[in-house]
């Protein structure tokens, strides 16, 4: 159980932070008991996660690379919550499971130069160890406004991870039976 109370979207006010929270649980993800829990914080729903879905809606890098950044990074914080909710999503990108499993890994199989590239730098990005040859690197396939999103979304793991083990936030009674 969670060391603060895990609240439904329908106890908070109508307003945006309920609506992000319903179209969150609706349509990117059953993040509810995360949500839950932001939810005593109602702005930290309507601009955390206000801000995810704005990147979503932007389609600005692909799927396949946001997961492979949010799976890289989420495992290097050791946050189960995000890995549990983010290496299902990096499957149907089709990566096969051993390289969800294996990400981490040096000689990490199944992902092509860039894929890799991007995995180097989420975990470059979490162990704040980002060097001018990597991001020339990236610049060779990617934009400023990509590197950028790439960027937050890695630092926004280390923030989650935080955040779920600060106040034990549990995972969902799915995952938890997927991580079985």
């Amino acid at each position: 159980m969670a060391r603060v109370s895990t609240l439904l979207s329908g106890q908070l006010q109508p307003g945006p932070a309920r609506a992000i929270f319903e179209k969150v649980e609706n349509e990117y993800g059953h993040f509810g008991n995360m949500l839950g829990v932001l939810a005593h914080k109602p702005a930290s729903i309507e601009h955390i996660y206000g801000l995810l879905l704005g990147f979503a809606g932007e389609g600005n890098i692909s799927k396949l690379h946001l997961e492979i950044v949010l799976v890289t990074a989420s495992r290097a914080n050791e946050c189960s919550y995000c890995v549990s909710h983010h290496a299902p999503k990096l499957r149907a990108e089709h990566v096969p499971a051993e390289t969800v499993e294996r990400i981490l890994d040096a000689d990490v199989p199944g992902l092509g130069p860039v894929e890799k590239l991007v995995r180097d730098y989420a975990l470059a990005v979490t162990r704040q160890r980002v060097g001018d040859s990597l991001v020339e690197r990236l610049r060779e396939h990617f934009n400023e406004s990509q590197i950028v999103e790439l960027t937050l979304r890695a630092a926004l793991c280390a923030f989650f991870a935080r955040f779920n083990e600060a106040l034990d936030v549990q995972l969902e009674p799915q995952y938890t039976a997927q991580a079985a």
